[in-house]
C-alpha cells in the first residue's frame, strides 16, 4: 500500500493528523469524529512513508480492548511490528525484561486483587473490615498511588483533592493504612498493578542504562485517551521519551470520568504549555450520531467549562427526534423499553445494536427481569469474562486441532462445522438463561470468524492466532443480544440505539457526588452516554417506585427535556396509539379485518400459555402483515419481516391453520 493511498479515506482534519509526523501534537477529538482512525493512520502513513520504523513506535491505550482494536486496525493497513498496548502491559513486559539485570531473579507476582491484602492491613489497624468499607479503602490506596501521593503528604494532598472520610475513617488515619500495606506486599511477596509502573520509573531514575536502551527501543509515542492520564502514566511517559519530543496525544476533556481513579485531563487541555511549540489539531465531525443526538450532546456539555472542550457537528443527515420519556415507577420504565426494543428489532435493528445504559450496576435487574420476560436475549458488560467461559474455551481447543489438520475451505465454513461439532446450531434457542447464553458465546466466535474472512481473506490459523491474541488482552468478540452497561463501562463503544435509563435527580448525577469538579463529572457522564448513540436515543426516568413518586428529572436537561403535557397515562397512550392503527388498517384493507382478529385471538391465547406479554408472541406489525399477504405455506410465511426462522419453527403451522381457516 502507497503511503499517499492512505490519506484519500481521510477528512481534512483527519488528514492533518496522519502527515504531522514530527515534534509534539496534540489531537483535540470530540466523540465520533474518528480519533482512533486518524491516530491508526498517522502510524500507518508514517510506516508507509518511511518517516517510522515499526519497532520503533509505541502505541499506548487505556484498555486491552482498544490495543487489540489498533493492532487489528494496523494489520488492515497491512503495518506489523507496531507495539500497541496499555500502560501497565508496555511497563510490565520491559519490567520483566530489566528486572533480572537491574534487581535481580523474578519479578514477584501481581496480586490480582488487593482486598485480602488490604483487609489484613486494615484488620491490623483495627479499621472495620466489611466488603464496602474495604472496597473504598483499596481505591482510596490506588488513587494515592497513582497520583504519586506518599504517607508523608497524603493528608495535604488528600484535603486539596476534596477528599474526606474514606469508609469512616479520617485523612488522618489513612497514612498509617498505606504504609502498612506496602509491608502486608512485601511479606507476602508479591507487587500490585500500581507497583508495576511505579517499579519501572524506579528503575529507570537508577539505571541509566536501562532507560537508554528503552529509548532506544521506542522513539514515537502515541497515547490515545490522554485525558485519562494519571501523575504517574505521565511520569513514565517523560522517562520513556527522555529529551525526545516525538509524542502525539489525542482525547477529549468532554469525556473526563475517570478522575476518582486519578485521571487528569489538564495533561491534555493544558498540553502546550507543556510543549510550547507543539501543534494543536482539532476534530470536531462527528460521523457517528444524527445531528438530532449530537444537538442534545452540545447542549449538555455546553455548561461544562473544561479548558479544550470540543463542540461537534454531526456529518450525517437528519434523522428521528431524541425520545424523552417519563414513566410511572421503575417496572413500567423496564417493560416500556423492552417494547420499543421489539419494535426497533420489527424494523431491522439486531439486538446487539442496541443497549440500555445506567447510572449504577445495581439498576440493571429489572431490565434483566423485563428482558428474560419477553424472550429477549442480552449480555452484560463487565460480567464474566468471554474468554473464561467453559464453551469457549473448549471451541479455542478445537479451533486449534482443526488449525493443526490443515482444514482447508473458507473460515467461515470451517468454524461453523467445528461449532457444529460441540453441538451448536444455527438457529438460537428460543429459551433464555444459561443455554441461550451458550449458543451466543459460540456464534459471537462464528461472527467473528466471518468478519476477518470477508475484510482480511483470514484461514483458520490467523483466526485461532486472533484468538489467542483477544484471549490474553480479554479483548472479547460482539454477542448478539442486547447490551446492558454502566455508563462507565460503556465508554469507547456506540450501537445504533441506545436507551439512558434513570436519568433522575439522585442517579444522574449520583446523590455521592460532592463538590463543582463531582458534579461536572456526572455531567460528562451523561455526555458520554448521549453520544454512544447512533441514530436512536431515548431518555428516560421513573417518577417513583412503590407508593412514593417524587423523583424529578435531572438538573442537567433542565431546558432540554421537554415542557410537559397534558397527562396521558401511557396505557392510554398505547390504546389510542392501537386504535389509530387499526382503523387505518380498516380503511386500507377492509377485506383483512376478520383475518386480523383471528391472528390477534391466536396470539392472545398463546401469550397466555406462554405467561408472556403478547407483544413478545407477534408484534402488531407482524400481524397485519401476515393478514394482508395469507401466506400459503412455510416459505411464505418465513418470507414476512418480523417471522423469523426460531418463530417460524415454534408456530409456523398454527399460524397457517388459522389463515387457512
Amino acid at each position: 500500500m502507497k503511503a499517499e493511498e492512505l490519506l484519500e479515506h481521510l477528512d481534512p482534519e483527519q488528514r492533518e493528523v496522519a502527515t504531522s509526523l514530527s515534534g509534539p501534537v496534540c489531537v483535540r477529538a470530540g466523540a465520533g469524529t474518528g480519533k482512533t482512525r486518524a491516530i491508526t493512520y498517522r502510524i500507518a502513513y508514517g510506516v508507509h512513508s518511511g518517516a517510522f520504523a515499526p519497532g520503533h513506535v509505541l502505541a499506548v491505550t487505556f484498555t486491552s480492548r482498544a490495543a487489540g482494536e489498533m493492532r487489528s486496525r494496523l494489520r488492515d493497513l497491512d503495518v506489523g511490528g507496531v507495539s500497541a498496548q496499555t500502560f501497565h502491559a508496555a511497563a510490565l513486559r520491559q519490567l520483566s525484561f530489566f528486572w533480572g539485570t537491574a534487581v535481580g531473579g523474578k519479578v514477584p507476582p501481581i496480586a490480582e486483587h488487593k482486598i485480602a491484602l488490604v483487609s489484613q492491613a486494615a484488620s491490623q489497624l483495627g479499621m472495620g473490615v466489611d466488603k464496602v468499607a474495604i472496597r473504598d479503602l483499596a481505591s482510596e490506596i490506588e488513587w494515592a498511588k497513582v497520583s504519586l501521593v506518599s504517607p508523608e503528604n497524603y493528608v495535604e494532598r488528600a484535603g486539596a483533592a476534596g477528599h474526606g472520610d474514606v469508609a469512616g475513617h479520617s485523612v488522618h488515619e489513612i497514612p498509617a493504612l498505606l504504609r502498612l500495606y506496602e509491608e502486608v506486599k512485601t511479606e507476602r511477596h508479591v507487587i500490585d498493578f500500581e507497583d508495576v509502573l511505579l517499579l519501572l520509573v524506579g528503575i529507570m531514575l537508577d539505571r541509566p542504562d536501562v532507560a537508554r536502551q528503552i529509548r532506544d527501543q521506542y522513539r514515537h509515542f502515541v497515547v490515545d485517551e490522554y485525558q485519562d492520564v494519571s501523575p504517574l502514566q505521565h511520569r513514565l511517559l517523560q522517562l520513556w521519551m527522555g529529551d525526545r519530543k516525538e509524542l502525539c496525544v489525542v482525547g477529549d476533556v468532554s469525556q473526563t470520568i475517570y478522575s476518582f481513579t486519578g485521571a487528569r485531563s489538564h495533561y491534555l487541555a493544558r498540553f502546550a504549555r507543556e510543549f510550547p511549540k507543539a501543534k494543536l489539531i482539532e476534530l470536531n465531525r462527528d460521523y457517528r450520531s444524527t445531528p438530532q443526538i449530537v444537538n442534545a450532546a452540545n447542549l449538555v456539555i455546553s455548561s461544562d467549562q473544561s479548558e479544550g472542550a470540543v463542540s461537534l457537528a454531526s456529518q450525517l443527515p437528519s434523522s428521528v427526534p431524541v425520545q424523552w420519556k417519563e414513566y410511572t415507577d421503575d417496572e413500567e420504565e423496564a417493560s416500556g423499553i423492552v417494547g420499543e426494543i421489539l419494535t426497533l428489532k420489527e424494523q431491522g435493528i439486531p439486538l446487539q445494536d442496541m443497549a440500555i445504559l445506567y447510572r449504577t450496576n445495581a439498576q440493571s435487574a429489572q431490565f434483566e427481569a423485563a428482558l428474560s420476560k419477553a424472550g429477549v436475549g442480552y449480555a452484560i458488560r463487565g460480567s464474566e469474562r468471554f474468554f473464561s467461559r467453559r464453551e469457549v474455551r473448549e471451541a479455542m481447543v478445537a479451533m486449534r486441532s482443526a488449525a493443526r489438520s490443515g482444514m482447508e475451505g473458507g473460515l467461515g465454513g470451517n468454524v461453523r462445522a467445528v461449532l457444529r461439532q460441540m453441538g451448536w446450531r444455527d438457529e438460537a434457542p428460543d429459551q433464555a438463561g444459561a443455554v441461550r447464553e451458550r449458543w451466543d458465546a459460540l456464534n459471537a466466535l462464528l461472527s467473528l470468524a466471518k468478519e476477518m474472512e470477508t475484510k482480511r481473506g483470514a484461514g483458520i490459523t490467523e483466526f485461532v492466532q486472533e484468538l489467542e491474541e483477544r484471549a490474553m488482552m480479554q479483548n472479547a468478540p460482539e454477542m448478539e443480544g442486547v447490551t446492558l452497561s454502566s455508563l462507565h463501562a460503556a465508554k469507547g463503544l456506540e450501537w445504533e440505539a441506545v436507551f439512558l435509563v434513570g436519568m433522575s435527580e439522585g442517579l444522574m448525577p449520583i446523590s455521592l457526588a460532592k463538590g463543582e469538579e463531582g458534579i461536572a463529572e456526572e455531567r460528562r457522564l451523561l455526555y458520554v452516554g448521549i453520544t454512544r448513540a447512533k441514530r436512536h436515543l431515548q431518555v428516560s426516568f421513573a417518577k417513583g417506585n412503590g407508593s412514593r413518586a417524587n423523583r424529578k428529572v435531572t438538573r442537567f436537561l433542565n431546558g432540554i427535556w421537554p415542557a410537559p403535557e397534558k397527562k396521558v397515562s401511557r396505557t392510554t397512550d398505547y390504546r389510542r396509539r392501537k386504535a389509530q392503527a387499526r382503523d387505518e388498517f380498516l380503511r386500507d384493507h377492509p377485506e383483512d379485518t376478520e383475518m386480523l382478529d383471528k391472528l390477534v385471538a391466536w396470539r392472545a391465547a398463546k401469550a397466555a400459555q406462554l405467561e408472556r406479554p403478547a407483544y413478545t408472541v407477534f408484534h402488531d406489525t407482524t400481524l397485519r402483515a401476515i393478514a394482508v399477504s395469507k401466506p400459503g405455506g412455510i416459505q411464505q410465511l418465513g418470507r414476512i419481516k418480523g417471522v423469523g426462522s426460531t418463530k417460524l419453527e415454534a408456530w409456523g403451522e398454527e399460524i397457517l391453520d388459522v389463515v387457512n381457516s
